[in-house]
């Protein structure tokens, strides 16, 4: 779906520089922006919140923002 997505952003940008675009094709455009962008933060936050962070003691030193972020998806 992503892959899908992002190829039809970059044709209607490449439309978009060559000539304009319908009311339609842009209202896709930005549909097509927005969801790709909720894609990708998705991921991040997934990453973020399986992400700990280490001295080189050893020691947890994971933030403290990450780790309310894994108390709510309750991963420790």
């Amino acid at each position: 779906m992503v892959i899908q997505s992002l190829s039809r952003i970059n044709e209607l940008a490449r439309k978009e520089k060559q000539f304009a675009l319908t009311p339609e094709e842009k209202a896709e455009q930005q549909h097509l922006r927005q969801s790709y962008l909720s894609e990708i933060r998705g991921s991040m936050e997934k990453i973020v919140v399986s992400t700990t962070v280490m001295d080189p003691l050893g020691n947890d030193v994971t933030p403290n923002k990450v780790k309310a972020l894994q108390d709510r998806y309750h991963i420790s």
